[in-house]
Parts: structure tokens; C-alpha cells; sequence
């Protein structure tokens, strides 16, 4: 089983409603937000396979708000994820990440602090854009360990999981067959790689617990396993409309398999046209 911490699979997976194939372009990384507005909240269960039954372990929060960066206008969007007591008992989940974008959805600034387990990881990534580049100054701290610092610059655009999930939300999948690769270029405070999702087509999913059915596009997050050989790591549903929200995530971790269902969502800036019932 692939060696994938929680929140990242999580984040991966809210990043990955990315709904993306133009990601491999120079370096234009501004563009039209026509999928969120400041005021959205999003929530949701987290649940983990305990012995065969599912056990809710903790919840999950996303906001976006209007702020300022370095005296421009910008997006400040909050993701945190808390376990409960319940899975206190066995692996410690306490994580804050923060992205400011530009309005133009140019990524500026990240922040993730991560206590899982026994370790605390603090990642930070500071961009800018010079002569049609993407550079980016990181950051990564383990613990009370010496601080990493790292500068990476490409042609193509780079984003983090929260600046990729809202630059993604934007994009038209109406023309994507079942097999579509999308490749990006993500980055965290030690680095920055490519990684991939795959197009699964599309499916009805009902909701837990609720009387409602939405219609969506179903994605996996592909990685290599020590073999080599390629494998789902997260398959999540986002809703067929113009929001992309990301209703239910189905995630192989490192200890086990979890899922995610969306419990509430708030501040929309479009319709719910996804919505059967």
C-alpha cells in the first residue's frame, strides 16, 4: 500500500476536483474564477475502516474569504481537519492549511501545519512570477529539526493543494473521455514534482444519511507503488455543474482505507444543478 499521509490524500483529493489537462503551459498561471465566491464553506465526515465497520474519526472544514496580500486583493482559503477523541486514541490528526491567491488565481503564498501522529511538519511556499517564470521560495521544518530551505523556478505554472484546487474548479470537463490523464506541477515546502489523476467517467452517487442524489465526475489520484507499478490512491466524486465540490472520497492510506462525505455546503456562487433530489 502506498505510503500517503492522511491530510495529503485528503488535500490531494479536494485539489484534484481539478478537473485539468492544460496545466503543462508556460507560465501564464492567471485566470477566470467562475466556480467560488468569498463566503463559501464547505464541511465534512471523515470516516476510517476499523475491522470491517466504518467509524466516523473526525470532520474536515474548507473556507474561502476575501483578504489582502501584499496590499492587493486577494483569496484566503482556510482547510482544516480535526480528529475526535475516538481516533485521538490511535493516530493524532490536527491540520491547518492556508493559501492566499491573487483574484486572477494566481497562487501567492501557502502555509500547512500538520500534527499526525507524534509529528508536526510545517510547510511553506512564497511565489512569484519573473520574466514568464514560476518561481517559488519553500520551506519545510520537522519537529524542532533544522530548517529545509529550497527555491525551485520552471516555465510551467506550479501550484499548492489549495491554490490547484482553486485554479481547477474553473476548468470545463465536458470534453474529457474516460481514461483522460491530467498532469500537474504541485508544491510543497521540500518540493515540487509532477503528479497525475485519471478521468473515471461519470456516476450518480446518493448521499450518507441524507435524501439527496447528485450527479458527478469521478476521478482517481494515481501513484507508483515501490514495484513500480501504477495504483488508485484516492477515487473522489465532484458534482457534474459548475461548482466542482467534491462530495464523497474514497482514500488508501498507508494504515487502512477512509472516506469523506460532504455534510454541508454554503455560499455557493453558482446553482446546484448536479443535484437530483
Amino acid at each position: 500500500m502506498i505510503n500517503v499521509t492522511p491530510m495529503k490524500k485528503l488535500l490531494s483529493i479536494i485539489i484534484l476536483l481539478s478537473l485539468c489537462s492544460a496545466l503543462r503551459t508556460q507560465a501564464q498561471c492567471t485566470a477566470e474564477n467562475t466556480a467560488f465566491k468569498s463566503g463559501e464553506t464547505l464541511l465534512y465526515d471523515l470516516y476510517f475502516n476499523w475491522k470491517f465497520v466504518w467509524v466516523k474519526v473526525g470532520t474536515a472544514s474548507m473556507n474561502v474569504s476575501s483578504a489582502t496580500y501584499q496590499g492587493e486583493p486577494a483569496y484566503r482559503t482556510y482547510l482544516i481537519t480535526r480528529g475526535n477523541a475516538k481516533a485521538d486514541r490511535f493516530f493524532v490528526m490536527r491540520d491547518t492549511l492556508i493559501t492566499y491567491t491573487g483574484l486572477d488565481l494566481a497562487p501567492r503564498y501557502y502555509f500547512k501545519g500538520a500534527l499526525e501522529g507524534k509529528t508536526y511538519r510545517k510547510d511553506e511556499v512564497w511565489y512569484s512570477y519573473p520574466s514568464g517564470q514560476c518561481a517559488m521560495k519553500m520551506r519545510f521544518q520537522k519537529n524542532n529539526d533544522y530548517v529545509i530551505n529550497n527555491q525551485y523556478s520552471s516555465r510551467y505554472c506550479a501550484y499548492d493543494m489549495l491554490s490547484m484546487m482553486l485554479r481547477a474548479r474553473s476548468f470545463d470537463a465536458s470534453k474529457m473521455k474516460v481514461g483522460h490523464r491530467i498532469n500537474f506541477l504541485m508544491a510543497e515546502g521540500k518540493k515540487c514534482e509532477w503528479n497525475s489523476i485519471v478521468y473515471r467517467g461519470k456516476k450518480k452517487f446518493k448521499m450518507e444519511n441524507q435524501p439527496i442524489t447528485y450527479r458527478c465526475l469521478v476521478f482517481s489520484f494515481v501513484e507508483k507503488n515501490k514495484k513500480g507499478k501504477e495504483e488508485d490512491v484516492i477515487t473522489f466524486y465532484i458534482t457534474d455543474d459548475k461548482n466542482h465540490i467534491p462530495v464523497r472520497l474514497d482514500m488508501n492510506l498507508n494504515f487502512g482505507t477512509a472516506k469523506a462525505f460532504l455534510t454541508g455546503a454554503s455560499g455557493l456562487r453558482n446553482p446546484q444543478d448536479s443535484r437530483i433530489k
